[in-house]
């Protein structure tokens, strides 16, 4: 075996300052979290709450508005989201709700918005996410209620209906859909295991390289993964990370259709516990509601909106289950309720509702 090269002085002097610079970081980051620790004392002086969703936005768009070096813009959101976890966790731990177990996709998405510095909990279920958040055992519930290939997650949005729940945040994640198995091979696959709308995301790919395998949907993508890890017969569809935490192969990796797959996730919570976020600068405001059935009553509705410049970034309709052929709307509207010509609109829009709920206002990533 030959020696390896030995390592140049200028490289040697660049690792140098490398290391005093990383020795400079934790200080100031030490010195950031003691400041974090008074302000958690004050918080308490004053029953204010510890997260704050705007603020956090806003303190990341001023970072990445000053960001002149050469780290990627993308990088500052994803950095300062861990800083700013770890100085929440100084203050008291924040329980997060998502469907597990470990390695979905929720459980990504509730780190990438909530930093690792989080106590997890875990779901079998959207409605147990639900149920936990509500009943406080979790303080936030992280759950998808969108995805760019299916359309909505209809249990979640069904949920929405009769929950003291409100949205404070949402984060979209790319959905990358990997098939994963004991063994590293496609041969003698019986059957594929997958949350429906996973299977349904790799429909063509399982019917072009699988066509005779079962479909067998499953309460999220890493139970399948838990149970292939127990059946060499059955190959399951979920992330790298459940792979690892399962011991499987990666037998094809992004067998969804769509190569630009993403899904999107609210955070909700109770507002008993929490208020809502305040205006970033950038904001959505999420409404449910539904109409009398007469001609005529879904254009009236959207009225206000466009009276008053407002923009609608999403309009889904879901049955109402009454008999009747009617239906709830779940809206999206740009803006935030305390800017006086969003207020205004929905306020006429609330007048031309027989039914009209405020799923939440917060604020949304600008990329």
């Amino acid at each position: 075996m030959s020696a390896s090269a030995p390592t140049s002085p200028a490289l040697l002097a660049l690792r140098e300052r490398i290391d005093a610079l990383d020795r400079e970081l934790l200080a100031l980051l030490n010195r950031r979290m003691q400041l974090a620790l008074e302000v958690g004392e004050l918080k308490k002086a004053e029953g204010s709450v510890v997260f704050r969703p705007e603020r956090e936005a806003q303190v990341i768009d001023g970072l990445k508005a000053v960001n002149a070096g050469p780290l990627p813009r993308d990088s500052v959101a994803p950095i300062w989201r861990e800083i700013m976890s770890a100085s929440r966790s100084l203050e008291t731990p924040t329980r997060v709700a998502y469907l597990g177990p470990a390695g979905t996709f929720s459980e990504e998405a509730a780190l990438g918005y909530f930093g690792s510095s989080i106590l997890r909990v875990p779901c079998t279920s959207f409605d147990e996410v639900f149920h936990v958040t509500a009943t406080g055992a979790a303080d936030f519930g992280v759950v998808p209620v969108e995805n760019s290939t299916e359309g909505v997650v209809t249990r979640a949005l069904d949920l929405f209906l009769h929950t003291p729940l409100f949205i404070i945040g949402e984060t979209s994640l790319f959905v990358r859909h990997n098939l994963l198995r004991k063994t590293d091979s496609l041969a003698d696959i019986e059957a594929v295991v997958a949350h429906p709308q996973a299977l349904a995301q790799c429909h063509a790919w399982l019917a072009a390289h699988l066509p005779h395998a079962e479909r067998r949907p499953v309460a999220s993508n890493a139970e399948g993964a838990r149970l292939a890890s127990q059946d060499v017969k059955l190959a399951a569809i979920a992330s790298a990370r459940a792979g690892g935490e399962f011991g499987l192969h990666l037998v094809a990796p992004a067998i969804q259709d769509d190569a630009h797959n993403r899904t999107r996730f609210a955070v909700v919570t109770h507002p008993q516990r929490h208020p809502a976020p305040k205006p970033s600068g950038h904001d959505c405001t999420s409404l449910v509601v539904s109409v009398s059935n007469r001609p005529g009553a879904v254009h009236d509705m959207l009225v206000p909106l466009k009276q008053h410049g407002v923009s609608m970034s999403r309009f889904e309709s879901r049955p109402a289950r009454s008999g009747q052929w009617e239906y709830y709307f779940y809206i999206d509207v740009e803006g935030h309720p305390d800017q006086p010509t969003v207020g205004q609109a929905l306020q006429e829009l609330r007048e031309a509702c027989a039914f009209f709920k405020v799923l939440g206002t917060y604020p949304v990533d600008v990329h």
